[in-house]
């Protein structure tokens, strides 16, 4: 603790004893400092925030989502400090009143550019910050700057948002409209083709595709008319069996005669002939020698005792009627069948044709899909067009105006005032003992003590006369004064400084 109260006391010293030196130098470099400062132009904001509301219930109704807003209003964002737009301000303001050429166009983009921010502070609230510091400007002239260029920075956003979406919107359905006027005119080309293709080739109308479509269905239709064929060949094979073992007649109460015994045993051979016994069988052989005996007799006979069979009559009549659905069935197959035949032998014979077929087809097909794609698109686009000029899906609203910049954003001068001076008392300093590094002298007999590692018997104070302490006191003066000259300027800077501000205010 010692050593250090020590290096303290001897820097002190050191620094005292030169303390001319430390003060010449402390006044070039605030003189240098002050002047730099001096030089530095007054920058000023203006600050505007303004208001974008996103949600509508009929914007979102028709797919004008939020979502979608969020996007465009990110857009314009980006956009916002584009050249065109910068371009326009710097036109619109003082800024463009001496830029002759494009090379200084250009420049005052680019420098403009770096003075304009725009923030999202949340979703819906954006701020525009506008710089103005020229150094051919007073400072009133560039803080009323400032506020000229955050001004054009929101009518420029505003146009963004609803002028240039609205004219965005109709130069799009004005395209969609030639694009939809084109692709009718080849719509009706491709179809003018199509329906003579189709003329010539009727076997191959509608191409490939629905070729395959007729095949398909025909095969199905062929499969379900087996089927119902299968089936009214198994019930009128059925109801001929049902015929055999049923008599023509029944025979009457008196006992009948050889005609009705004939038709008995001719039923009887039906019914074993239907239960599968063979002509060798010798239950058939007796019933046919039967058959031949009665009908010698029924011959012979004078009269029918027997009466007709009604249910004879009636499985005749439902016979009839299988019959005839066996027979449509048949020729309902047929004709599928033939069907089928001509679609492979037309595809097998004009293989080309069935190409060129295909080909109209897709092509047709292709066109018709763009044309009714274009055509939803078109009238969603003017909906939403509708809604967004007559309803405005976007609010804007302007919370806070520009405001009217009281004191420059740059430099805080009394800051940069403080520091030139702290900089310069503390280089004056400095210099002064680093001059007395470089002396071989020594401040305290301690430290010359610690220098030679020997001890201090006594140390000799000094001695003035009475005019050498006058002409000391006298040096004390000067050196107070040019101190607090030092100072007086620094608070004079600082006053100017606020009496400036004031003014602009």
């Amino acid at each position: 603790m010692n050593g250090i109260i020590e290096e303290v006391r001897s820097a002190l010293w050191t620094v005292w004893n030169r303390r001319w030196h430390a003060l010449a130098v402390a006044w070039g470099l605030c003189i240098l400092g002050l002047l730099v400062v001096a030089l530095i132009p007054n920058a000023y904001d203006s600050k505007t925030r303004i208001f974008v509301q996103l949600d509508d219930a009929l914007a979102q109704q028709i797919g004008i989502g939020s979502a979608t807003r969020e996007k465009d209003i990110l857009r314009v964002q980006q956009t916002l400090t584009s050249a065109v737009n910068l371009e326009k301000v710097i036109r619109s303001t003082r800024i463009g009143d001496d830029i002759t050429t494009p090379g200084q166009m250009e420049r005052a983009v680019q420098a403009l550019a770096k003075k304009i921010v725009v923030v999202a502070q949340g979703e819906n609230l954006f701020e525009i910050t506008a710089t103005s510091g020229r150094s051919d400007l007073s400072d009133a002239e560039n803080a009323q700057l400032a506020q000229d260029i955050a001004n054009r920075m929101i009518d420029i956003f505003r146009e963004s948002n609803l002028g240039e979406s609205r004219g965005e919107m109709r130069d799009t359905i004005s395209f969609l409209d030639q694009q939809l006027e084109e692709r009718s005119h080849q719509l009706e080309e491709a179809e003018q083709k199509r329906l003579a293709f189709e003329a010539e080739h009727p076997d191959l109308a509608g191409g490939t595709e629905a070729i395959s479509a007729k095949i398909n269905n025909n095969r199905d239709d062929l499969r379900a008319v087996q089927a119902d064929l299968a089936a009214a060949r198994s019930a009128l094979a059925a109801i001929d069996g049902q015929i055999a073992s049923t008599p023509r007649t029944l025979v009457t109460a008196d006992g009948g005669g050889p005609k009705a015994a004939l038709a008995q045993a001719q039923s009887n051979l039906a019914s074993l002939q239907a239960r599968g016994l063979t002509d060798s069988h010798p239950d058939v052989v007796a019933v046919k020698k039967q058959i031949a005996a009665l009908r010698i007799q029924a011959q012979g006979a004078g009269g029918d005792y027997g009466t007709p069979n009604p249910a004879y009559t009636s499985l005749q009549g439902l016979r009839i009627e299988r019959q005839a659905t066996v027979e449509a069935l048949s020729s309902r197959a047929a004709a599928i069948q033939s069907e089928l035949a001509d679609f492979a032998a037309s595809q097998a014979k004009e293989p080309g044709v069935a190409a060129e077929a295909q080909r109209i087809s897709r092509d047709y097909d292709v066109l018709r899909q763009q044309y009714d794609k274009l055509l939803q698109d078109r009238e969603e686009l003017r909906l939403r067009g509708q809604v967004e000029t007559e309803r405005s899906a976007i609010k804007f609203e302007v919370i806070d105006p520009p405001s009217t910049p009281r004191a420059p954003s740059w430099p805080n001068r009394p800051i940069l005032l403080f520091a030139v001076l702290f900089l310069g008392v503390g280089a004056g300093s400095g210099t002064a003992y680093m001059l007395g590094r470089m002396r071989s002298s020594f401040a305290t007999a301690g430290k010359l003590e610690e220098t030679f590692g020997l001890p201090v018997i006594g140390t000799i104070s000094l001695a003035m006369t009475d005019a050498a302490r006058a002409l000391h006191k006298h040096r004390l003066r000067r050196f107070a004064a040019a101190s607090a000259g030092l100072g007086a300027l620094f608070i004079v800077l600082l006053a100017a400084e606020f009496i400036q501000r004031g003014m602009v205010a």
